[in-house]
């Protein structure tokens, strides 16, 4: 078995575009429900948002590549407002119910035959990055190997800017939840009943705070966008958003570092157990030659799952978490 493979794919994986634009979403539901208790099940929605506005600026509007940031934000926050003003006012459960049913309806409608002019169908859109790799000052010819792994310059740049982006989402979250407003939030998470008798108003830092986070799970559907220089809408399923909530609870809730911890974790287990069981079955170890290449893509999630299952047992609130401050109730 080629351990050097092994380990050279776990390195990529946990600081790829993958652990970037997950780490990014994970920081958005930190901020809503590791800081503020609201239960969102959608953000891969406010991901698509992000990741269809740069593209379908680009490709159909012809506009600039950054119009499409700007854009993009601006329907996160008409999402965010929408999804937000009929439920905030209700138990959280509700936003929960809300939020899962928006981000489908999204996915659904971008996939649409309906607006497959627009969106692209299932096929989605490609090729819109130019204004963004423009900005690249490494040398086209630039390769960087990782054992066997070889990225190039357009993937370097890539990683670059995103974690550039993950750090500075969380020097911004750490600086918010440091501040008055920050200890509001968390007051909220605690006791919005006893925020609300000191005379804050509770609905509209539950907003705010969904607000911030749609904003943070939009920028991670731009990397991905711009990483894979193309979209597709099944990649924003509700699994997704489960994806993310994995890593927030894997690396633990509440924690500025906790998303970044997570993710790094997440993607080096997740792809690093995919090629350790293939490689297994190549070489024909006993019990696991048994199954097929497919076969073992399904077991690394269950395996992940008995993980996560172990660690939500014996240590709920998570690797970095505090038990004081917020443990997830595993019982």
């Amino acid at each position: 078995m080629d351990w050097g493979y092994i380990i050279s794919v776990m390195i990529v994986s946990a600081f790829g575009v993958e652990a970037i634009v997950f780490g990014l979403a994970a920081i958005g539901i930190n901020m809503q429900f590791g800081y503020t208790g609201l239960l969102n099940f959608g953000q891969s929605a406010f991901m698509a948002v992000g990741g269809y506005s740069v593209a379908v600026t680009v490709i159909e509007l012809g506009a600039n590549f950054w119009w499409g940031v700007v854009i993009a934000f601006a329907v996160t926050i008409v999402l965010a407002l929408l999804l937000g003003i009929p439920t905030l006012r209700l138990r959280a459960d509700y936003l929960a119910i809300v939020t899962i049913a928006a981000s489908e309806i999204v996915r659904l409608i971008l996939r649409s035959v309906t607006f497959k002019e627009i969106f692209g169908g299932s096929d989605g859109q490609f090729s819109f990055g130019a204004d963004f790799f423009a900005l690249s000052p490494l040398p086209e010819d630039l390769a960087f190997r990782i054992g066997p792994v070889v990225l190039n310059e357009r993937q370097i740049f890539v990683l670059i800017v995103g974690w550039a982006l993950v750090f500075l989402s969380c020097l911004i979250v750490w600086l918010l939840v440091r501040s008055p407003w920050g200890r509001v939030l968390k007051g909220i998470r605690e006791d919005e009943d006893a925020v609300r008798s000191l005379g804050k108003n509770v609905y509209l830092y539950k907003m705010q705070a969904l607000v911030i986070g749609g904003l943070f799970g939009a920028i991670g559907g731009i990397i991905y966008a711009v990483g894979n220089e193309a979209v597709s809408p099944d990649f924003f399923g509700t699994d997704t958003t489960f994806f993310a909530y994995a890593i927030l609870i894997l690396g633990g809730a509440a924690r500025v570092f906790g998303p970044v911890l997570g993710t790094v974790i997440f993607w080096a287990i997740i792809q690093g157990t995919d090629v350790f069981l293939r490689s297994a079955i190549d070489i024909g170890v006993p019990v696991l030659s048994l199954m097929t290449g497919t076969q073992a893509a399904v077991v690394r999630f269950m395996l992940v799952g008995l993980g996560i299952m172990l660690l939500m047992i014996f240590r709920p609130q998570g690797i970095l978490g505090d038990r004081r401050e917020l443990a997830l109730d595993a019982r």
